[in-house]
């Protein structure tokens, strides 16, 4: 070895075998597994480490892919970019991740540094129009970015269906959806959609309110007051667009002097469990977050865009946790 830094020849030299099988191993390609079993263990002996730079310009890649979401203080974002990294080192990719705030002005900066760190492709959870390059694979998550850009989502409008048919199930016979999100059309719109075409094939009367990120939290509280009376709601189970909705809602409830589930069943939507536990926050419509991860990977990464889809909708399960009186 010259000085410290073992090289490929020496890693063969010390596996005894050709120069060639090392390349393919640290390349991943198939060898042999007592082939592979030896560079690996003759590596590891002489601490040598895979040039990542000058891999990729063989390759005429980065091996790097960008993920960027709102924010990091949500927990649902923050399981979302685990599992994208985890999908990722499985493929032997690294990750750079871009904070956003949901501010178009950073979403719109974010492209031009990705354009500039030279990525294989973006991966992205974004709220507003992006100008992308037609040559940079760009997956989105839940919102519709254009005819060219694959999206992976859950089944919003089956979860929205499936929470309506859930309360019903549980005895409630008025509801109420409450829902806030993005100005801008994207698909977990359809949770509404999904649990109105439930209440109206049913014949159930509800009532539904719709904000807009940025608009006074204050008025659900208004809007829950103005249906109070005699100390009870005129309807006796909620859904709400989110898990981080439904726990605000929640807490409003209780500051009316409402009891959950006994008086008001409540359901959100995501599956957000406590400091990454099994606890969850509430009852919950569960999103395949880990698919949902690895689905997104899989398309960018794929060698033949040709084939695909617009649009990969994941299936959605429903999860009791206290808030419904199963």
């Amino acid at each position: 070895m010259k000085g410290n830094m073992p090289t490929m020849k020496d890693v063969a030299l010390e596996a005894g075998v050709a120069l060639g099988t090392v390349s393919k191993v640290f390349n991943g390609l198939p060898v042999g597994d007592s082939y592979r079993i030896k560079v690996e263990e003759a590596a590891k002996r002489l601490g040598y480490q895979v040039n990542q730079y000058a891999r990729g310009l063989r390759a005429g890649k980065t091996f790097t892919v960008a993920l960027i979401v709102p924010g990091l203080d949500h927990p649902f974002f923050a399981v979302l970019a685990q599992h994208v990294c985890a999908a990722l080192a499985q493929r032997d990719h690294r990750m750079l991740l871009y904070v956003t705030a949901s501010r178009p002005d950073i979403e719109q900066s974010c492209i031009s540094m990705v354009r500039q760190n030279k990525v294989d492709g973006i991966i992205g959870l974004t709220y507003n129009p992006l100008e992308l390059d037609e040559d940079l694979p760009f997956v989105s998550i839940d919102r519709r970015l254009g005819a060219d850009i694959p999206c992976v989502a859950a089944d919003n409008f089956g979860g929205g269906r499936m929470a309506a048919e859930k309360l019903l199930e549980l005895g409630c016979t008025r509801l109420a959806f409450l829902h806030t999100g993005s100005t801008n059309p994207n698909e977990t719109d359809q949770r509404g959609d999904g649990f109105e075409s439930v209440c109206r094939a049913r014949g159930v009367p509800y009532d539904v309110l719709r904000l807009k990120d940025g608009d006074d939290g204050e008025l659900f509280r208004e809007f829950l007051r103005s249906h109070l009376s005699g100390g009870k709601l005129d309807f006796d189970g909620i859904f709400c667009s989110t898990d981080l909705l439904a726990w605000q809602v929640r807490n409003m409830l209780e500051g009316l002097g409402l009891r959950v589930p006994e008086d008001v069943q409540l359901i959100g939507f995501d599956g957000i469990r406590r400091f990454g536990g099994q606890e969850l926050y509430g009852s919950t419509i569960v999103q395949p977050v880990q698919r949902m991860a690895e689905t997104a990977v899989d398309i960018l990464l794929t060698k033949d865009r040709s084939a695909v889809p617009a649009l990969v909708c994941l299936p959605v399960s429903y999860a009791p946790g206290g808030t419904t009186r199963e």
